[in-house]
This record gives C-alpha cells, structure tokens and sequence, in this order.
C-alpha cells in the first residue's frame, strides 16, 4: 500500500532528535534496535509499517496508534519488532 505520513497528520507532537534523522529507520522484521517513542523520526516510519501491515489508511486508527503508543504500551516493549508486533495486535485485536 504504501502510505506515506507526514507530521502534521499526528495528533500528537514529537521531539525532532535531529543527530538521529540520518539513522537506519524500521523498515520490517526482524530489527532488535531500540525503538525511541518520543522522536518523531521513528515514529513515522513505525506507524507507516503498521497501517500497511493492517491495510489501512484511516485517520481515525491512526489517532488510535498514537494513543495506544503513548498511553497504553508498557515500557518494557522496546524493540522496533516488539513494539511493531505490540500496536498491530493491539489494532487488530480492538478492530474485530
């Protein structure tokens, strides 16, 4: 699908760490790289993977993500794949 998101689509805003831009972003599983929820650089490209694996291009559960992310995923869920794997179960699990 292929759904591109800007900033300005998050409810949410993110710090812009600006020494990690350049960096290596999730591109799929396996990553086991620590997965910062606060910059807007990994976020990004996080629920971009996740919208596509779960087909959607809905405003509205993308909202959902960024509560799910903020409010609800516990800390110990740290990987780019742990929290990947960790929001598209939370959305398919709340979308059936």
């Amino acid at each position: 699908m292929g759904i591109e998101i800007k900033p300005s689509d998050l409810y949410h805003k993110y710090l812009r760490k600006k020494e990690t831009r350049d960096d290596q972003k999730f591109t799929g599983k396996p990553d086991p790289r620590p997965f910062d929820r606060d910059d807007l650089y990994e976020v990004i490209p996080m629920f971009e993977a996740v919208m596509d694996e779960i087909g959607s291009q809905d405003g509205l559960i993308l909202e959902k993500l960024e509560e799910i992310m903020i409010f609800q995923m516990p800390g110990f869920i740290a990987s780019r794949e742990d929290v990947f794997d960790f929001l598209v179960s939370v959305v398919r699990e709340r979308s059936r």
